[in-house]
């Protein structure tokens, strides 16, 4: 027996997956995957996609909720609507139950590890009138053909149109984005700093700049840029933003990363100088360094005694780095991919390493290097639990060990969660 795309079942969800899903299995069908379900509910599904080993489905009717269920504060968080947010439906300590549960599996199936983790609410997220809500401080609208900005369904290109976003910090709420058409336009994607906003128009073909320039007028940002594949062209301002973390302010680009959650720079840096313990005269290596971030606040630590080199691939993210640690000059940063640079050798004996790589974890080369290397201690900063799982897995088989793994609700009513891991020889 198989399912079939557009057929209603009813299933009770057993436990929850990697993604955002629930699970539920019936006797002779493949394993379906459940969104905006919860474990131990009773519900109708829709099978929205079949493979050769699974389906996926959206829950359309709740016959038996569990008692984490709660209203969706957003109207656009249902089957059909937005993608963006998994767990509206589910209370914050519920989502962050959730989030637990799936690092735990993947640290069992793909690393071995049998450990508890604990999903820690960010700094102000459980206070005020909106807890979980207006967080996000980097929002990508898509623009429809018509000119209407709105953000993508699940798994899909079709752009829904949406009058607000909850998750949205303020700072982008109030630039009302969503209530103004945008002709001529692919994606409007907006940037919250310390103080100051940037907004990227990606435009669609190529119109002339005086188009473009009369948005300076009717955008209330300090910072208006236009997208061209990867080149950001400033329109209005300097094109950077002012972040503030670890006791000091750091210029960002608006192309480069940054955490999107207001408290999660900080809240990572001290989880990273915990776990890494740097000492004066230290030699310290900051894989993925980005801006700086961890780099600059290890660089104090260690002082002039010491050394920081930080490797990184992004040009706009280098430029940063180097301006914000030009007051450390032991601190320095290397262009180029990661694993590229640790190829050519030529780096000093590190004692401590950090890194904080995108969703795709390290790269071969970097766990590699942490095989053969010399270092002593090593944060792990990362963002999916599948790839965080697999490296540790293959650190822990090259003679490392797993001293402690915290986890951070850094994207509340979302599957996504922080994790920071420290390990030693």
């Amino acid at each position: 027996m198989v399912f079939e795309v557009g057929e209603a079942v009813e299933v009770t969800t057993e436990d929850v997956a990697q993604g955002g899903w629930c699970v539920a299995r019936s006797p002779g069908l493949p394993v379906l995957f459940v969104r905006h379900a919860l474990p131990g509910e009773r519900v109708v599904a829709r099978v929205t996609e079949v493979t050769s080993r699974f389906a996926r489905a959206d829950a359309v009717e709740i016959r038996e909720p569990s008692p984490d269920r709660v209203a969706a504060p957003c109207p656009y968080a249902h089957s059909g609507g937005c993608g963006g947010c998994d767990w509206q439906h589910a209370s914050l300590p519920a989502q962050r139950a959730l989030k637990a549960a799936v690092i735990g599996q993947q640290l069992r199936r793909m690393a071995g590890i049998d450990r508890e983790v604990t999903v820690e609410p960010m700094p102000g997220d459980e206070t005020g009138g909106q807890p979980g809500l207006g967080w996000r401080t980097r929002v990508q609208f898509a623009v429809r053909d018509d000119g209407v900005p709105g953000l993508r369904k699940h798994r899909s290109h079709e752009v829904v149109a949406i009058d607000d976003c909850l998750i949205a910090h303020p700072g982008i709420r109030d630039l009302g984005i969503p209530q103004r058409t945008w002709p001529d336009t692919t994606a409007v994607e907006v940037i919250v700093g310390t103080g100051d906003r940037a907004v990227i128009v990606t435009p669609a073909g190529h119109p002339a700049p005086s188009s473009l320039a009369g948005l300076a007028d009717t955008v209330p940002a300090e910072s208006l840029l236009s997208r061209n594949r990867r080149r950001l062209t400033p329109l209005k301002g300097s094109g950077f933003l002012t972040q503030r973390a670890a006791g000091r302010a750091w210029r960002v680009s608006a192309g480069a990363f940054w955490q999107v959650h207001p408290a999660a720079a900080d809240t990572l840096t001290e989880a990273v100088l915990a776990a890494l313990e740097p000492k004066p005269g230290d030699t310290v290596l900051d894989l993925y360094c980005g801006v700086g971030l961890f780099a600059g606040a290890v660089a104090a630590k260690v002082g002039g005694d010491g050394a920081v080199i930080g490797i990184e691939e992004d040009p706009a993210a280098v430029r940063d780095a180097r301006h914000n640690l030009r007051d450390t000059p032991w601190a320095q940063v290397r262009k180029g991919d990661v694993a590229r640079v640790l190829r050519q050798r030529g780096l000093p004996r590190a004692r401590l390493v950090v890194a904080d790589p995108p969703r795709a974890g390290l790269a071969r080369e970097v766990t590699g290097y942490l095989a053969g290397g010399g270092a002593e201690r090593f944060c792990y900063v990362s963002c999916d639990p599948a790839t965080l799982a697999r490296d540790l897995g293959r650190l822990l088989a090259a003679g490392w060990r797993l001293d402690e793994l915290r986890a951070f609700d850094a994207f509340p009513m979302t599957h996504h969660v922080e994790c920071v891991a420290a390990l030693s020889r």
